[in-house]
């Protein structure tokens, strides 16, 4: 697809009910290639690359929003009225600006190791040191540093082989682009009065071990959607969707089968 002269990538896997899958910061589509062979049987999945990432080019607005209208030109080129949209991490931020700008073409959404809270003042004084660090040694070294900290200890030590392969695509990233989405993520604003006054169910999925997503912070927003579906994974960080695949998959089956039947 070309949006403002740029090309966006995705995929299109299956048929059925449309749900989109949005990966976050530092990552690519490829981090839901096992939500893609559970789920293809039985649902349209549309799985892009977010802009700035793998095929996709920058855009003009590299904004949450600015991105959102990215993902809703996608699905209109793909004639898509209505969808479940899944987002991860920054992919959730991307998401929750897509439901606030275009609510009529969300039929249910899940917040995947996310939150619809702002940066906190300690969060945006960690990302402008990543921004530095990014500056300083180069987008590949940064994420080769904090890549292996989204993960639990004991995908550390029983499932290094997987944080070597998300390690691996460090190289695929411009500092523009990581710099981009750093700045995307502070300047977002709390979203928590959407998830308070939305008329969908809402999926949480959270990791017991996320340090970029607290448990403790993700558990404070369940209460607010009037009807939410609420999985922790026991043994997952940041990464629920590649360290506990199968419970993962489990727990997404479920949702859109309550959602998309």
């Amino acid at each position: 697809m070309v949006y403002e002269d740029k090309r966006i990538a995705y995929s299109v896997h299956g048929n059925g009910k449309p749900v989109v899958l949005v990966h976050g910061f530092g990552e690519d589509s490829t981090v839901w290639r096992n939500q893609i062979s559970f789920l293809q049987d039985n649902y349209r999945l549309i799985v892009p690359d977010l802009p700035g990432t793998g095929k996709s080019g920058l855009i003009r607005d590299m904004s949450v929003e600015g991105m959102a209208d990215a993902l809703a030109a996608m699905l209109d080129g793909e004639q898509i009225d209505e969808c479940v949209m899944i987002g991860h991490s920054m992919g959730g931020y991307i998401m929750l600006a897509f439901v606030e700008k275009f609510p009529e073409k969300i039929s249910s959404f899940g917040l995947f190791h996310s939150s619809a809270f702002a940066d906190s003042e300690e969060k945006k004084e960690a990302r402008r040191k990543g921004i530095e660090a990014i500056k300083e040694k180069g987008p590949a070294p940064f994420l080769q540093t904090a890549t292996p900290k989204l993960f639990s200890p004991r995908t550390a030590s029983e499932m290094p082989g997987l944080i070597a392969e998300q390690i691996a695509l460090a190289d695929n990233f411009s500092a523009e682009a990581l710099i981009s989405y750093y700045e995307a993520m502070m300047n977002r604003p709390d979203r928590t009065d959407l998830l308070r006054n939305t008329n969908v169910p809402v999926l949480f999925i959270m990791g017991k071990y996320d340090t970029a997503v607290p448990l403790e912070d993700g558990l404070k927003q369940c209460h607010f959607p009037g009807k939410s579906s609420i999985h922790i994974l026991q043994q997952s960080g940041h990464m629920g969707m590649l360290e506990e695949a199968g419970l993962a998959n489990t727990h997404l089956q479920s949702f859109l089968a309550e959602v998309q039947p």
